[in-house]
């Protein structure tokens, strides 16, 4: 049976282009294609895009990350929580894995983000004023950084290296190199037609891919997943398989991070106590929730708001999730 002709777009307009921000325009789409396209673009951008993180750390003289150091005013859960949001880009052709940066901070007030890029060839910081740690001018700071690659946000529990060496310390890791995605849709005119859609898409990155190249990879990962299903050579069983085999690795992913309490996620203290007054003690109660419903909170404003999604964002959440249609149940958080 012959399939009636689509509109499509024939060309994609890109607009505000920089190394971070982009908005792309798609027209024309047929009826409910804006959303269709749209959303599963978004969940792509922001899931399943590879970066580079830190995934674990070693201090000279620290044993654990409950510890001080003499002549540094943070602590090492401050630093920890600093280092997390170091952005590498891969400047080099060949793959990088697990290279491990060492480096010496002397004779300096601030240890810095920029520092890092001293002691690799094979990134580029794109953050460099980052602000790591202060120290004394006399004090001294050796440590290594242990550079992995992968999809996402990782906790540190999913990092932890079997016999590693002592004062080793695997951190969360925000791997994912999107920092936002929004779309919204709107209606276009196709000859006398007026119900036809366009996609307006803004995509802001952190600088280490550039917006053009984020939306082509997600195209392409939705790409390679829906032609499994036209493969000749699929099979479709009809037997139903065992529940728990049926789980896969990113929803086993999912609930690992859904189970994150409030006092793990570094909030501002106002929205962390708005939160705990609403008795909203993790991710997984907390990202059931839609904006609105935050915004009634007693002393709850858009700043912490604005918090809340980026926290949200960094880990592959969104607001107003249906936990139970993406197959969790209560018990698996």
């Amino acid at each position: 049976m012959a399939i009636l002709n689509f509109h499509q777009p024939d060309k994609i307009i890109l607009q505000k282009a920089s190394d971070f921000e982009a908005q792309f325009e798609f027209r024309p789409l047929e009826p409910g294609y804006g959303v269709t396209i749209g959303n599963a673009l978004r969940r792509v951008l922001l899931n399943s895009l590879e970066g580079y993180a830190i995934v674990g750390i070693k201090i000279e003289g620290v044993d654990h990350e409950f510890a001080t150091m003499k002549g540094i005013s943070e602590d090492v859960v401050e630093i920890i929580l600093n280092l997390k949001q170091v952005r590498f880009k891969k400047i080099v052709d060949h793959e990088v894995a697990n290279e491990k940066i060492a480096i010496s901070v002397k004779n300096q007030t601030e240890f810095t983000a920029g520092m890092i890029a001293e002691g690799t060839q094979s990134f580029q910081i794109m953050n460099p004023d980052l602000l790591i740690c202060t120290m004394d001018s006399s004090s001294k700071l050796d440590i290594e950084l242990t550079i992995g690659k992968g999809r996402g946000y990782v906790p540190a529990e999913d990092n932890k290296v079997k016999d590693a060496p002592v004062g080793y310390i695997a951190i969360d890791s925000i791997f994912t190199p999107i920092k936002n995605v929004k779309y919204s849709i709107e209606n276009t005119r196709v000859e006398q037609r007026t119900d036809y859609e366009k996609l307006l898409m803004e995509v802001i990155t952190d600088g280490t891919i550039h917006p053009e190249e984020a939306v082509k990879q997600a195209s392409r990962i939705l790409i390679q997943h829906l032609m499994i299903i036209t493969d000749e050579n699929i099979t479709f069983d009809n037997k139903e398989e065992k529940k728990e085999d049926m789980v896969d690795e990113q929803t086993l992913q999912l609930r690992k991070v859904l189970k994150t309490p409030l006092e793990d996620l570094d909030l501002s203290v106002r929205a962390f106590n708005c939160l705990k007054a609403a008795k909203i003690n993790s991710l997984s109660e907390l990202v059931q929730y839609e904006q609105e419903d935050l915004m009634k909170f007693r002393n709850f404003g858009q700043k912490s708001l604005s918090e809340i999604e980026q926290v949200l964002i960094e880990r592959g959440l969104s607001f107003g999730m249906d936990l139970q249609k993406l197959g969790i149940d209560k018990d698996d958080y």
